[in-house]
């Protein structure tokens, strides 16, 4: 086995100018009066409309401007458009328009110069706002870019938890991720489903992942899983039913296939016994 660490990289001779802006973002955030939708609005505007950043108000009121260019002035500010999870029966709208701000400038980071693939700047955004929007947080979280959820006040989020690129992270039903939880590119987590014979019918179901759980790429569990501590949902796999802890699943639906090496004793064993 090769053990290959991620590299320390040397800092950017400008990374000080970012760190004052995140500074900066996270005291005007961190407010008790802080108008969220006002502050993602003037974030918006400064990296990706600098020239109308200073007179927004004036600009959207601009008839000599297209319309499209007002319509995309317009849409900076979140309190003008609308997400997924807003057209949910269930959505808790007081909650919900509380974080909305903070998801939208979430979202929009990833679509401008500043973010798109820049790793270190997405990473330090993201930790400034996930505290903010998620249920709980804890250190060291590391989500990189077009990582999406449904409405984030279900998320429930431990330490060390490093979550990839294209990520959809469906916290309808509340999603838990343990510590040091690893999920790869493009993979998806449930915690609500449909009925088959009315879509209308909706089931939200809690969805965990226990401690060191490893989802691979383009790997879907599926609401109401539990994916034990240690365990695995190799690439392409469909989670249905639990996965045991230490326990390999692969395949459509996700079917154990092997035990880790460094498994205890008890996970080989067939029949479950009680509480385990």
């Amino acid at each position: 086995m090769v053990l290959r660490p991620l590299r320390a990289l040397t800092r950017s001779p400008n990374a000080r100018v970012v760190e004052t802006w995140l500074e900066q973002l996270a005291d005007a955030l961190g407010r008790p009066d802080a108008d969220r939708a006002d502050i993602c609005r003037r974030t918006l505007a400064e990296l990706s409309y600098p020239d109308y950043a200073a007179n927004w108000e004036t600009a959207v009121e601009d008839e000599s401007l297209p319309p499209a260019t007002r319509a995309a002035l317009l849409s900076l500010d979140p309190r003008n458009i609308t997400l997924e999870p807003e057209y949910y029966a269930e959505c808790d709208d007081a909650k919900f328009q509380r974080v909305k701000p903070l998801l939208w400038l979430w979202y929009s980071f990833d679509r401008t110069v500043l973010g798109g693939q820049n790793v270190d700047a997405g990473v330090r955004l993201r930790r400034v706002l996930a505290p903010l929007i998620f249920k709980r947080v804890g250190a060291n979280f590391k989500c990189f870019q077009f990582v999406e959820v449904s409405f984030g006040y279900n998320l429930d989020v431990g330490d060390d938890v490093v979550v990839h690129r294209n990520v959809l992270l469906d916290d309808r039903g509340g999603i838990v991720l343990g510590n040091r939880v690893s999920i790869a590119d493009y993979a998806n987590i449930y915690s609500h489903t449909h009925s088959i014979v009315d879509q209308k019918d909706v089931t939200n179901l809690e969805t965990v992942l226990e401690d060191d759980v490893r989802i691979t790429y383009h790997a879907t569990v599926l609401a109401g899983v539990r994916v034990g501590r240690n365990a695995m949902v190799g690439a392409m796999a469909v989670a249905t039913k639990d996965v045991r802890a230490f326990h390999v699943n692969v395949g459509i639906p996700a079917k154990s296939v092997r035990v880790k090496p460094n498994a205890p004793a008890d996970a080989y064993e067939t029949v479950r016994r009680p509480g385990k």
